[in-house]
């Protein structure tokens, strides 16, 4: 079997909180990334979803070597990427690239379009002469589906989803083999968010690109990725692929994140229960013992609170369907589409 391009082991990021200007005194951690494994294979996309705060961000920016981990490895190629430094460090930069969340902020207001997509150019010269490089963000432009001759225009003269395709020319500008998006389509219109994740799912095809593909929204991301991820305060609690997710969820969580997905046909929303969750996410500071979700799930028993559950296949369902849930009582349920 192929090396994955990127594996993920173990990772942890940790922020501590502290109190104090002088003398300043640690209080505690904000546990935001608890432990996280997963591969991305190559030409794959993983989708990794969960509510705001479970930690989505805080990987993308490990996994872009933005913050630096607390413990854990990610290996690029088989190339651990944390120890990188100078040279190598700066080659791992063209080949891992990132699409930010928000395209009103993401963006320069004093750069042209032309500049924001050119930057990295600039930073990179070697991957195109100075002679070539309008030509070639001219050539980015048309391949995110925006006009060549405005090159010239400032952000400001962009609606936010073609700002968006900015952001994902500039990620592309240096040939990246994989892309971190961050919320990608979280901004934008309905009608918006289709024309992005088409564009990005073309791209994919054209030019053989891995995603790791962020969002809060499980529909979101279902028609992108091949497989799905599920973060719940720092940790994995559900991996498979599409299918195994969508239609045989294992764990109360995904569960709960999948009844409260919106049902376009009529004639199929009172076929399946509404699960609403009681209480609030637990703080990262100060998380439940054992299993995290358990505060909020109507399955905790007493294993609950005194053992962590493995992330691992449980045997719930038949064997081409049964993928890894961190959950002592995980069972199938299935999801009507």
């Amino acid at each position: 079997m192929a090396e994955p391009i990127l594996e993920v082991r173990d990772l942890v990021k940790h922020f501590p909180v502290t109190r104090g200007v002088l003398f300043k005194r640690t209080l505690g951690q904000v546990r935001a990334v608890d432990g996280v494994s997963f591969s991305l294979e190559r030409g794959e996309t993983l989708g990794i979803v969960g509510e705001s705060g479970c930690g989505k961000s805080t990987l993308a920016q490990v996994l872009m070597r933005l913050e630096p981990p607390t413990s854990g490895s990610v290996a690029f190629e088989g190339r651990p990427i944390f120890p990188m430094r100078g040279p190598e460090l700066r080659r791992l930069r063209r080949d891992i690239q990132i699409v930010l969340q928000d395209p009103y902020t993401s963006l320069n207001p004093r750069m042209t379009v032309g500049d924001i997509i050119g930057e990295p150019f600039e930073i990179h010269p070697e991957v195109a002469p100075r002679g070539s490089r309008a030509g070639k963000v001219r050539d980015l432009l048309d391949v995110v589906g925006l006009n060549p001759e405005h090159i010239n225009r400032y952000p400001h003269q962009f609606s936010g989803g073609q700002r968006q395709r900015i952001g994902i020319a500039r990620a592309l500008a240096l040939r990246p083999k994989v892309i971190v998006c961050d919320e990608p389509v979280s901004a934008l219109d309905v009608s918006i968010q289709a024309q992005v994740m088409n564009l990005l799912g073309e791209l994919q095809a054209e030019l053989g690109l891995s995603y790791v593909f962020i969002a809060h929204d499980l529909s979101v991301v279902r028609h992108l990725s091949d497989r799905v991820a599920v973060m719940y305060l720092g940790k994995i609690v559900e991996i498979g692929t599409e299918e195994q997710i969508y239609q045989h969820p294992t764990h109360p969580y995904t569960q709960a994140l999948l009844s409260a997905v919106p049902v376009a046909d009529p004639a199929l929303r009172g076929q399946r229960d509404v699960i609403r969750l009681t209480g609030d996410v637990p703080s990262p500071v100060n998380p439940p013992s054992g299993c995290h979700f358990r505060t909020r799930c109507w399955k905790a028993q007493d294993i609950c609170a005194e053992q962590e559950p493995e992330l691992r296949e449980r045997g719930v369902v038949d064997e081409a369907a049964d993928h890894p849930s961190a959950c002592h009582f995980a069972e199938q349920r299935l999801v009507v589409p």
